[in-house]
């Protein structure tokens, strides 16, 4: 996969990408579930268990990709 993005089989489950964000203190990770449904695990610097996590549908995954890849704009 590209550069600072590390894939982890998930047996049963799907699939975990670990993101590096190039710093320290920030560190997110993607379960993509063979369902579609799609978990954001975010971590802060120095703790092991994720500060948030956020369960999305494959529909809402889709909307906030589209957001964050700055191909969804409204005026």
């Amino acid at each position: 996969m590209g550069k600072g993005i590390h894939v982890q089989e998930l047996p049963g489950i799907g699939k975990r990408y670990d993101v590096d964000l190039g710093s320290n203190t920030q560190r997110i990770s993607i379960v993509v579930r063979r369902d579609g449904a799609r978990d954001l695990y975010v971590f802060a610097a120095g703790v092991d268990d994720p500060v948030a996590v956020i369960e999305m549908s494959e529909e809402q995954a889709r909307k906030v990709g589209a957001l964050l890849a700055g191909t969804y704009f409204t005026e």
